[in-house]
């Protein structure tokens, strides 16, 4: 669960201000994460785009743009896979890049974490406690720890429903319009495929390598197909629009997942409440105190930002490029802006290098 600071706002965004149908929202995320624990028996992360999440809250969206939005990228997905063009993507963007991405991922979700703190630091400030304490404590999972401390407030403050409604609730079967599809990528879609490529594809990847070193690697090849395939599905399922994350990949291994039993379990659990408690979870869900989220997300983020630590000269310099004009415009305006800069330096580099290169002559003179 240690995934949940930066799933449940979002997931809670779309059922409250949406109306997306729970049991397609929750099915959709079980059937995923159980799929993906199983094939890659990781920690696999999965969260929704933020992007789309965010424009689609903000601006108040129809369940069936959501839907279409999901589609739309996921064929865009498999495009680019199927094309070879994210190789030559891949190719071109250095990992210092992705590093200054992360960074601007962390700073970005530590301010979020710092925001819902406000109402009731002292709850925040006890979440990180507990985490610090219980982070790889195997009978009391700090995450699980929280989620039951959460459950409690919400019932101490009479928020729970009257009565639990456990009723068997299958996912709405739904057809994305072609209309909706154009629509949503215009709307959203368009600014998510740079925020994709590198926070669910390439930071994902280099985030496995580095806390798997010895474990069959995952290519970024793989991730895209990934999201190719299971946002398509999802669209028919009534399902969000999917992504890996790498908050979500940091905040599951900071809490201690090691294996494909976490995203197994978190599926189960996922497809348990779609399929029987959508009725009641919303409610639940809308009354959860958020500063238990916050200190999550804050150490999080920590988690997030570590490997800037390793980077050195002027690679550190242009990941903070990077990591601040992302932060201040967006992450896409940040990683095309840092891609260019990159670049340029590295031709400023090999000019002045060559220029610098002494001929034979200067060579061969004894020292003064």
């Amino acid at each position: 669960m240690g995934d949940f600071g930066t799933l449940f706002p979002l997931a809670v965004g779309y059922i409250v201000v949406n109306g997306l149908d729970p049991a397609g929202l929750f099915v959709a995320l079980g059937l995923t994460n159980i799929a993906l624990g199983l094939i890659y028996r990781l920690p696999m992360p999965l969260q929704p785009k933020k992007v789309i999440a965010a424009s689609a809250i903000a601006q108040g969206w129809s369940p069936s743009l959501i839907y279409a939005s999901g589609f739309g990228l996921g064929l865009l997905w498999l495009a680019l896979v199927l094309t070879g063009l994210l190789r030559k993507l891949l190719d071109v963007t250095p990992a210092f890049i992705v590093r200054g991405i992360q960074l601007a991922l962390a700073a970005t979700l530590a301010w979020k974490a710092l925001q819902w703190m406000r109402p009731t630091p002292l709850l925040a400030l006890t979440a990180i406690a507990i985490v610090l304490v219980l982070r790889e404590n195997r009978y009391a999972p700090a995450a699980i720890v929280l989620m039951v401390l959460g459950l409690g407030i919400v019932a101490w403050r009479g928020d729970l429903p009257g009565s639990w409604e456990l009723a068997l609730s299958l996912p709405p079967i739904t057809l994305p319009r072609l209309g909706d599809v154009w629509q949503a990528m215009l709307l959203a879609g368009f600014a998510q495929i740079p925020l994709s490529i590198t926070n669910a594809v390439i930071a994902p990847a280099a985030l496995i390598r580095d806390y798997f070193p010895e474990e069959k690697v995952v290519s970024e090849r793989k991730l895209m197909l990934n999201m190719g395939v299971m946002n398509v599905i999802a669209s028919f399922l009534g399902g969000m629009p999917m992504c890996h994350g790498a908050g979500g990949l940091a905040g599951q291994y900071y809490f201690g997942a090691r294996t494909g039993g976490a995203p197994i379990l978190e599926g189960l659990i996922e497809l348990a409440i779609g399929l029987f408690l959508s009725r009641s979870i919303a409610n639940v869900l809308t009354s959860f105190p958020m500063p238990l989220m916050a200190g999550m997300m804050l150490l999080v983020s920590i988690q997030l930002a570590k490997p800037m630590i390793e980077l050195r000269g002027w690679k550190l310099g242009l990941a903070l490029f990077t990591a601040v004009l992302s932060v201040i415009t967006n992450m896409a305006v940040g990683f095309v802006a840092g891609l260019a800069v990159t670049h340029l330096v590295r031709a400023l580099r090999q000019r002045s290098s060559l220029l610098s290169v002494p001929n034979e002559k200067e060579d061969d003179e004894p020292d003064a």
